[in-house]
């Protein structure tokens, strides 16, 4: 597999509404709901269940499931962000990391593709504002 299948299949789920824990293709899903159809498109059935979560991803516990999931599941990458790479988002800088994205392009016009409350499923400039807000990029396994 290769970073540009995943950014493929990534941009085929442009459009699909924001739905909280949803992963339906074209009906609705969240950020995580992106990445776990990504998953599935690509590899398979999803290597663990998905417990209900909140919206506030336990940002008073500071718990940081989400960056534990990634580290389980996903290949942590060290060095320059590629297409096809997962981003996840810290959105204080005192908060947990509770948003992922897909890189879809690199260079002096780098994007991302989420899912986000309000918009549903966009490709989106990776702005400075949300390059400071990064804390992990990783890769799909079997990356080549």
């Amino acid at each position: 597999m290769t970073g540009g299948e995943v950014v493929a299949e990534a941009r085929s789920w442009l459009g699909t509404p924001y739905r909280h824990q949803a992963s339906a293709q074209g009906a609705g899903c969240d950020c995580l709901g992106l990445l776990r159809g990504v998953w599935r498109g690509l590899l398979g059935a999803e290597p663990e269940r998905v417990p209900a979560y909140s919206p506030d991803w336990d940002e008073v516990a500071k718990d940081e499931v989400l960056a534990r999931a990634a580290g389980r599941w996903l290949d942590s990458r060290a060095g320059e962000m590629m297409p096809g790479d997962v981003i996840l988002f810290r959105m204080r800088a005192d908060a947990v990391a509770k948003h992922l994205g897909i890189c879809s392009a690199v260079g002096a016009h780098p994007r991302f593709i989420h899912a986000y409350s309000g918009h549903g499923v966009v490709e989106s400039t990776l702005s400075a504002p949300w390059q400071r807000r990064v804390a992990g990029v990783f890769a799909f396994p079997g990356i080549a």
